[in-house]
């Protein structure tokens, strides 16, 4: 007898999965009528005892088995985790001489409701919500992924109504559900709400370096809601340690050198920009004098003492972006749109003509300093509902910028003789 065998016995004898056996009928005396014949097993003339054993022995051998199919693998179920419970001994008692009978096993599985539990467990998954990376390159996105949950309920259903039918495989039931963040989603949080660019002179080596230095630390900054953005945090310190360079700077009133010259452009682009994307200017200073690059009253100068900040008053973040190209700089605001446009005006309320322009001699002719009128004006963000249609006005600044007396080197006159002293030298020399 085989170690298989064996066990196959030893179970059958003492498995309290047959419903018909030892406890509840016992085996009583008796043989099965001659040439009877159980599930194609000649049993006729064996006491009924090893009757029952021997076809009951051939159902554990030959028990159907019952896969489940779950998202992740398939689990198979075989004897003796699946049991059996059968009418046997009553089929064989019952038979009469040379009758071919058949005994139909019912599967059970004792074990099925914690074993369906733990499947559902270790085939359950959260769902996975899209990600956005932003640099300065743009915005690269991870696609989200679906949570699934095991309706344990149904499934253990399943399984019972699959036994009773000698059905061989069923499908656990489950169920997807979405995650609160999706790729789409995403992508309509990080559209462009605004783009504004200033232009200068490209030649100037200097000024465009501390330019495109400033951009490329701006670039990739992300706003979150309700947070306050420093244009000096993010920026930091305009100092040759920082690697930033010399150039014209306005300082009291006067355009001289310094280093970090040309980046309170960078800061008055991104101040027009994020004006125009709705976000909520909270620290914004003018120059002392008018600037070339944008209208009064629109421009935002930065220093150690004087900072740009705004909020993001949005649900969901702002990113930034901001880049040289040639001779200008573009400041880029995406996130979520909320309906409106916002566009900005500049109102100029008066003008000061400069004093005659003042003169100094020198070795040649040159201007040393430009003049400039003084102005009082005022800007405004205008707001736009999603038809045009202008529904408010919103006064940001009152400014006034200096008048400048222009300073003009004119060439020193040599002195020339005259005939006169000529003649007397002459003579003299004479």
């Amino acid at each position: 007898m085989t170690k298989q065998r064996k066990i196959i016995l030893s179970l059958l004898f003492t498995g309290s999965f047959f419903l018909s056996c030892f406890a509840l009928c016992g085996f009583t005396a008796g043989k099965v009528k001659s040439n009877v014949v159980v599930n194609g097993l000649e049993v006729g003339g064996m006491s009924v005892r090893e009757a029952v054993l021997k076809v009951r022995e051939n159902l554990a051998e030959n028990l159907i088995p019952l896969t489940v199919i779950t998202p992740n693998e398939r689990v198979t179920v075989t004897y003796p985790e699946l049991s059996f419970s059968d009418d046997a001994e009553k089929v064989i008692r019952s038979a009469k001489k040379g009758a071919v009978v058949t005994v139909r096993p019912v599967r059970q599985w004792a074990d099925a409701e914690s074993r369906i539990q733990r499947l559902c467990d270790s085939n359950a998954r959260l769902a996975v919500d899209a990600e956005v990376d932003f640099s300065a390159s743009g915005f690269t996105y991870q696609k989200e992924k679906e949570g699934l949950v095991c309706d344990y309920g149904e499934t253990l259903a399943r399984v019972f109504d699959a036994l009773a039918k000698d059905e061989r495989e069923v499908e656990m039931a489950t169920y997807l559900y979405p995650p609160a963040l999706t790729e789409e989603m995403l992508k309509e949080r990080t559209r462009l709400l605004s783009s504004f660019t200033t232009r200068f002179d490209a030649s100037n080596e200097s000024r465009v370096h501390n330019i495109r230095l400033a951009a490329d630390k701006i670039a990739g900054a992300v706003v979150l809601p309700r947070a306050e953005f420093s244009f000096n945090k993010r920026v930091g310190k305009r100092t040759a340690e920082n690697g930033f360079k010399e150039s014209v700077v306005i300082f009291d009133g006067e355009f001289v050198k310094g280093v970090g010259g040309g980046v309170c452009q960078l800061s008055t682009t991104l101040f027009n920009a994020a004006l125009r994307a709705g976000l909520r200017v909270t620290e914004s200073r003018n120059h002392s004098l008018t600037v070339s690059y944008v209208p009064p009253s629109l421009d935002a100068m930065v220093s150690e003492y004087s900072d740009l900040k705004f909020v993001n008053p949005f649900d969901t973040p702002v990113y930034l972006n901001a880049a040289v190209r040639g001779g200008s700089v573009t400041v880029e605001c995406f996130g979520l749109p909320d309906g409106y446009r916002y566009t900005t005006e500049s109102v100029v309320l008066y003008r000061l003509a400069p004093p005659p322009e003042e003169t100094v001699e020198g070795e040649d002719d040159k201007v040393i300093r430009a003049e400039k009128e003084g102005v009082a004006s005022e800007s405004y963000l205008l707001v736009h509902d999603g038809g045009g249609k202008l529904i408010r006005r919103v006064l940001l600044r009152r400014d006034n910028y200096a008048v400048v007396r222009g300073l003009r080197q004119v060439k020193k006159q040599e002195e020339t003789e005259t005939p006169e002293t000529q003649d007397n030298n002459s003579d003299q020399e004479e």
